[in-house]
């Protein structure tokens, strides 16, 4: 993440914290007019229409009183969606058996990008079985980025999840 984006993650923490949600990604940057990204989700993984609607008011209530950028840039206030950056321990522990794309912020044997099925995840270590290589293990701190591949079984799982949660009512 850039200076920006970490200062603009601590900025709306709380705030989106207090709305009951959970922030999982902030990125900023662009060209003439950037975009400043911010990806939440409820808890539960999920996020409505509304609750985007509803967090973007208030990240923007935030922004105009701070000014913490310079010029002109496009808020976009979004669900991680199903195939999501994985940037905090939870996303990889609930999403263990799943297809990954993992780049390291320093090469590891020549490579820096897996791709594979995740197999575990122990809070410090990601093993990933990848086509090429079999199973890889590495740092969860040295993950650049992270993401799920979307696959018919992602698909599936993400569908089953969705008809188990509650209805929130919003028609979202």
């Amino acid at each position: 993440m850039s200076d920006a984006a970490n200062n603009i993650a601590e900025l709306i923490e709380p705030t989106v914290e207090a709305l009951g949600f959970e922030l999982v990604r902030v990125t900023y940057g662009g060209g003439r007019k950037p975009t400043l990204q911010v990806m939440a989700e409820r808890p539960d993984g999920t996020m409505s229409v509304d609750d985007c609607a509803t967090l973007s008011r208030e990240v923007s209530l935030i922004l105009d009183v701070e000014d913490p950028l310079p010029g002109e840039y496009l808020l976009e206030v979004s669900s991680p969606g199903i195939d999501r950056p994985l940037t905090r321990a939870k996303d990889f522990e609930r999403w263990v058996g799943f297809e990954v794309k993992v780049e390291l912020g320093m090469q590891m044997d020549g490579r820096r990008r897996f791709r594979g099925r995740m197999v575990s995840f122990d809070g410090n270590m990601i093993v990933v079985d990848t086509d090429d290589e079999g199973e890889v293990s590495l740092e969860f701190g040295d993950v650049a980025k992270a993401k799920l591949i979307l696959t018919d079984e992602l698909l599936e799982a993400v569908q089953k999840q969705a008809k188990a949660a509650p209805e929130d009512g919003d028609g979202a």
